[in-house]
């Protein structure tokens, strides 16, 4: 076993592990990548204030989130296929998450169910939706979440129509794999892989196969899902929800000052400035260049989340001191998972608090309360004096 120091290290040995079909699909952005590679190139460019002869003993990294207290404020994100980057691989990553203190939000598209969460995992995890056409599924999947004590509601709004991710296309991408002559080279050199999903029954889309009348099988799910996707979702939804759900709502994909105002107007709990890790408006900007804009303008008034490019803790101490509340990591955890399993996925977590926690120190600080802009190098972050 290699020796992990890193999220880097974490990536490829996923690399070597997962399928090509999967990997592509966790870590690619749409058409020319542009605002995928710019949300961890971002963060890059922003630079720190180190600090001397400070007292660094005692820290802590604890905050809160929606009310929740987290042990860092870092949350699972909601990712499709993840247990197609390993075996029960949502099952695993609720797990690493619970066991280390932060929450775990399952996408709709998941491939273990919000039940096998529920049956699996004690602390409420949060339960992402996308909206359907099919109003009557949507509202039984809403009451699976409340019936599953989930925490908080994530509804996703940047997904009314799918960007174009070319790595998909190529690849033929499906749960499970196509057996093309290709697939099946490529999986022969997973042994780990394919061990591990013969002996897991998880391998369709937990939260909708059984659950959609005529939908039995990955043939009649594709066709379902092709037009599912609602286009005309709009604010007036956002309040037949939060009317449905009764509890937390966290509104993700926000990237606009305007959508930010609504977002406050909807009465949800908080926002997520995101731009679907660059799988969508290829050309938007990075989520941490759209932050401080947002916090500006709404800060007071909802809490504010964030994710896009987050790929150590330097990068969420960045995210903090420009007003965000909570930031949320993707193919970070990913990456963990695929190389690793759910020790993948504790070790993913372990690597980013341990670099949070150093890099608060170095900046002066022992608690994350006294963080600010203060700590970052006036010119180098967006909104800064001669950025």
């Amino acid at each position: 076993m290699p020796v992990i120091t890193c999220i880097e290290d974490l990536r490829q040995l996923a690399q070597k592990r997962v399928p090509r079909m999967f990997y592509d699909y966790a870590d690619s952005g749409s058409w020319t990548e542009g605002t995928y590679r710019a949300n961890s190139a971002d963060f890059q460019a922003i630079k720190l204030r180190q600090r001397v002869a400070v007292n660094m003993e005692n820290r802590s990294t604890v905050a809160r989130m929606v009310g929740v207290d987290v042990k860092m404020p870092v949350a699972i994100a909601p990712t499709g296929l993840t247990g197609m980057q390993h075996a029960d691989g949502e099952i695993l990553a609720a797990r690493a998450a619970e066991k280390f203190g932060v929450p775990f939000t399952l996408s709709t598209m998941s491939i273990c169910s919000i039940e096998d969460i529920s049956a699996h995992t004690k602390a409420p995890f949060w339960f992402q939706l996308y909206v359907m056409r099919d109003r009557d599924f949507i509202e039984r999947l809403i009451d699976r979440a409340k019936a599953a004590h989930c925490g908080a509601l994530v509804l996703t709004l940047d997904l009314q129509i799918l960007g174009q991710r070319h790595k998909d296309i190529k690849n033929g991408l499906s749960a499970p794999p196509k057996p093309t002559l290709a697939n099946l080279i490529n999986l022969m050199t997973k042994p780990r892989w394919c061990l591990g999903m013969l002996g897991t029954p998880r391998r369709q889309f937990g939260n909708i196969v059984g659950h959609v009348k005529g939908v039995e099988n990955m043939g009649s799910l594709s066709e379902w899902t092709a037009k599912q996707f609602d286009p005309a979702l709009n604010w007036g939804d956002v309040e037949w929800i939060k009317k449905r759900w009764g509890g937390k709502l966290i509104l993700k994909g926000i990237q606009d000052v305007e959508d930010a105002r609504l977002a406050v107007d909807s009465g949800a709990d908080a926002l997520i400035v995101s731009n679907h890790g660059g799988r969508q408006l290829d050309g938007a900007e990075s989520s941490i260049h759209a932050l401080p804009r947002i916090v500006e303008a709404v800060g007071r008034e909802i809490e504010v989340h964030m994710d896009g490019g987050i790929r150590s803790g330097q990068d969420v101490l960045k995210a903090w001191a420009l007003g965000a509340r909570g930031t949320y990591i993707g193919r970070a955890f990913l990456y963990g998972l695929g190389a690793m399993g759910e020790a993948g996925v504790t070790k993913a977590l372990e690597i980013i608090h341990k670099e949070l926690d150093l890099t608060m120190a170095f900046t002066g600080h022992t608690r994350l309360e006294g963080v600010d802009r203060r700590i970052l190098l006036h010119g180098s972050y967006p909104g800064s004096p001669g950025s």
